[in-house]
């Protein structure tokens, strides 16, 4: 891909400021908030290139997060689960090497929708017991990983399979954001050298997010405190919904 940072135009550029926004703020704990970037990035850079530009910008996010909640994970959870997303991962390798870029955007638009699905159901749900069989994150685990490799888009997966473990919030945050940390920067060489959806054209363009990264994380400390958080996540989730929809038209 032979894409320059340059050949951005400003509604390019402010779009991808706003990612780096909206990532910074899913990190520090802003539910959803990240699904809206999947799409908007599909549009810009196409299906399969847009996974590749997103991935280090999580990364950069994920080292903020794990930096303020690393001593908060429960490791004997994510070594549970890490084996059978790294299966998921390589499952959706594989699909993603034998699919046009068409068919990958349709694949990450109902990705999201599952997503978006799963939100609501967790929300639902919130006080009902969930399995704790080993099969439960086997299927999490792989479901995790190749919505993760596909579109960068499992958060609400993995947030299922903690609230299993009924965590104190700052653990059930530190677990994630240990659990991403790791799998995101699994995900890097798999996009450098196989996908090939990375380049430094690619990183050059991340790298000027990382102002906006920052400040969403910031932006979302206190967000969080001043807006009720039903009706938030109640517009992530119709906005999300539209944006997943436009990638099937």
């Amino acid at each position: 891909m032979q894409l320059l940072f340059l050949d951005l135009n400003l509604l390019q550029w402010t779009l991808m400021a706003a990612c780096g926004l909206l990532i910074g703020m899913s990190k520090v704990g802003v539910p959803g908030v990240s699904l809206i970037v999947v799409p908007t990035l599909a549009f810009i850079f196409g299906g399969k290139q847009s996974t590749g530009v997103l991935l280090p910008i999580l990364m950069m996010a994920d080292v903020f997060a794990v930096a303020y909640y690393r001593r908060h994970a429960k490791w004997s959870y994510l070594l549970k689960i890490l084996p059978w997303a790294f299966i998921g991962i390589g499952l959706a390798l594989w699909v993603g090497e034998i699919v046009n870029d068409e068919q990958f955007k349709d694949l990450i638009a109902i990705l999201v929708f599952v997503c978006i699905g799963l939100m609501i159901w967790r929300d639902r749900k919130k006080n009902k017991l969930i399995p704790h069989q080993w099969w439960f994150a086997a299927g999490m685990g792989i479901l995790g990983g190749f919505a993760t490799m596909i579109g960068n888009v499992a958060g609400p997966i993995f947030a299922i399979y903690l609230l299993a473990m009924h965590l104190p919030k700052n653990t059930f945050i530190g677990t994630s954001a240990w659990f991403f940390l790791i799998v995101n920067f699994f995900k890097f060489p798999l996009h450098l050298f196989i996908w090939e959806t990375i380049s430094w054209h690619t990183l050059s363009l991340d790298l000027m997010t990382f102002p906006a990264i920052a400040l969403g994380a910031f932006l979302g400390i206190r967000l969080v405190k001043i807006v009720p958080e039903k009706t938030y996540r109640s517009a992530i989730i119709i906005i999300t919904a539209i944006s997943a929809f436009l990638l099937l038209v």
